[in-house]
């Protein structure tokens, strides 16, 4: 039997993809996976809920600006990396797949000290700050979109693989009547899909408290608001929210005739992959760095979606743009049709199928 190590973290983004690709390997059998993960937050839960094994390790950190946090951070990092290569040295897998996040960083290190092949994945437009120390050491580095080879330097041009963005399997066979049970929808209720990302997204959650009254002049709204918020407005007869979508997600997905959301990677190549039309609300300004509204962009000039960045994300504006769309189901349609050729790929078989050939090689 040969053993694959996966390693990521700290938000769904960077865990249900590795899942995804983690879930066509164990189809093929003879495989034991395990996952290296930060020793706090939902990494552990989300992977153990796989039916994946888990190690949890020490994390810190990156950040491109300077903070007090940084030097005990830095410990943690070198804690990592320790504890990750004792790990590796124990469990012996013949190969790593990093699916990034600043938790993969001292696994992907300590693989390489120890000879052990790597390999990356960047779900973003351009690379994180974990991406680009880790393809240093990677064998081979995946790519959600073709653009972003641009940002790779030279020497990494032979390593780079489009494969876009994995994405479970459970999306490519969703349901929407499916969803619509689960909510408990009618056939011609029209749905309106709120997402706030894995943790939720405050700004978005005020959007919907104050614009609420005309969104659900023509929707039923399902809101997905995040574990661990605090959530005070009174249900109406037309708005139902929820902390967190697990196994029902993509059933809820493909129920929606308009998502609103954030563009993370995740959640852009799950509505992709069921063909959904999306209103995009990045996250932007000092506290990142820029990487989703790079993202939103993309999708925008593909035509799967429209953006509202920075002021023009008001309450004034969501109205309007909602209620436009709502009122044009052909330009839906041409939306919808737009995002399912971005998601037509299964980003996770073809990763997995790579990660197979060099197991192959190695034995």
């Amino acid at each position: 039997m040969v053993h694959i190590a996966f390693t990521g973290g700290g938000t769904g983004g960077h865990i249900y993809p590795g899942l995804a690709v983690a879930s066509y390997l164990q189809k093929q059998g003879n495989c034991r996976i395990f996952w290296l993960g930060s020793d706090k937050g939902m990494d552990k839960a989300l992977v153990e809920s796989a039916g994946i094994e888990f190690f949890g390790i020490p994390s810190g950190k990156l950040r491109r600006y300077l903070s007090a946090q940084n030097v005990s951070d830095a410990f943690k990092v070198g804690a990592g990396f320790f504890a990750a290569r004792k790990i590796l040295k124990r469990e012996k897998p013949c190969l790593l797949f990093s699916k990034g996040g600043f938790v993969s960083v001292p696994p992907c290190l300590a693989a390489a000290s120890l000879g052990i092949s790597v390999f990356t994945h960047e779900s973003d437009f351009s690379p994180g700050l974990a991406t680009k120390i880790n393809l240093r050491v990677a064998r081979k580095i995946f790519i959600a979109y073709q653009e972003s080879a641009a940002f790779f330097g030279s020497a990494y041009k032979n390593k780079i693989i489009l494969s876009g963005n994995p994405v479970r399997p459970e999306f490519r066979s969703a349901d929407p009547i499916k969803g619509r049970n689960f909510l408990g929808l009618k056939e011609w209720d029209r749905m309106l899909l709120v997402l706030g990302a894995s943790q939720g997204a405050q700004q978005i959650n005020e959007l919907v408290k104050k614009t609420l009254p005309e969104l659900t002049k023509r929707y039923t709204v399902i809101h997905q608001v995040g574990p661990n918020t605090p959530w005070s407005l009174k249900t109406a007869e037309k708005y139902r929210s929820y902390p967190f979508f697990k196994d029902e997600m993509p059933h809820v997905l493909a129920a929606a005739e308009l998502v609103l959301g954030r563009s993370g990677a995740g959640t852009l190549w799950e509505c992709a992959t069921v063909g959904r039309p999306m209103v995009l609300i990045p996250l932007s300004g000092s506290g990142t760095r820029g990487d989703q509204v790079e993202n939103a962009r993309f999708f925008e000039t593909a035509g799967a979606a429209v953006t509202l960045t920075g002021d023009a994300a008001s309450p004034e504006n969501l109205v309007k743009t909602i209620t436009a769309l709502a009122e044009d189901e052909d330009r839906r349609n041409r939306m919808a049709e737009a995002s399912a050729r971005i998601g037509i790929e299964d980003g996770a078989r073809l990763i997995a199928e790579t990660l197979m050939t060099e197991i192959l090689i190695q034995f």
